[in-house]
């Protein structure tokens, strides 16, 4: 897993409640475990006219001009803002595959799904809380400022966009290393093989049936 640096990006509004992880990406798409690819069916329902009954993507799509990830320069955005509870639903880790394919590297919302929320540390994205004020002020800084750009740092804990406002959130200090040290579960107990393995010869000596060839 990459590790999360400080990054500038813009800023693309959503402004729903609720997102689900099967609009973020149905269901019909979840047919590999690459991580990669899903991007082109992020919110696909919203953000195309036309169904893709056989969800064969090298099929051209119509896309919806009202969306707004289909509008320059949010197609190109890096952090998606959001209303309370995104990400909830099933859950698909695939939903966080699909925001990071499309380019995506931060969500900025009042709350979050649970697992959604889990699932996002664990693939190398960072969900930001933030308090419903800070969010209702953003909305309005994209609404008449197109293209906003935010920095985001997690290690000093902030959002700050290019109109010099700032924003400062909370994060469980755990999360935040394994952020910004690109440690997924399997590289986190790594850490850990040198006293894993001093434990396993120690039982080993003490009950010699339950192990072999150690």
């Amino acid at each position: 897993m990459k590790t999360f640096k400080t990054f500038t990006g813009i800023i693309a509004p959503l402004d729903r409640s609720n997102i689900d992880t099967d609009t973020i990406i149905p269901k019909e798409y979840l047919k590999s475990i690459k991580r990669t690819g899903f991007g082109l069916n992020l919110f696909d329902s919203w953000r195309y006219i036309d169904s893709n009954e056989n969800t064969n993507q090298n099929i051209k799509r119509k896309d919806n001009p009202n969306f707004i990830l289909n509008k320059s320069p949010y197609n190109k955005a890096e952090i998606l803002l959001a209303r309370e509870n995104f990400g909830c639903g099933s859950s698909r880790e695939h939903a966080v595959w699909a925001l990071s394919d499309f380019g995506f590297k931060a969500v900025l919302a009042p709350s979050y799904g649970d697992i959604f929320y889990s699932n996002c540390f664990k693939n190398g994205f960072l969900p930001i809380k933030l308090k419903n004020k800070d969010i209702d002020l953003l909305f309005n800084l994209t609404k008449s400022n197109q293209g906003l750009k935010a920095t985001v740092d997690l290690e000093k804990q902030f959002v700050e966009t290019n109109t010099d406002n700032k924003f400062r959130f909370d994060i469980e200090p755990n999360l935040k290393v394994r952020l910004l040290k690109g440690l997924d579960e399997i590289a986190l107990t790594l850490e850990y093989s040198d006293a894993i393995y001093k434990y396993e010869r120690t039982r080993a000596k003490m009950n010699p049936w339950l192990f072999k060839d150690i």
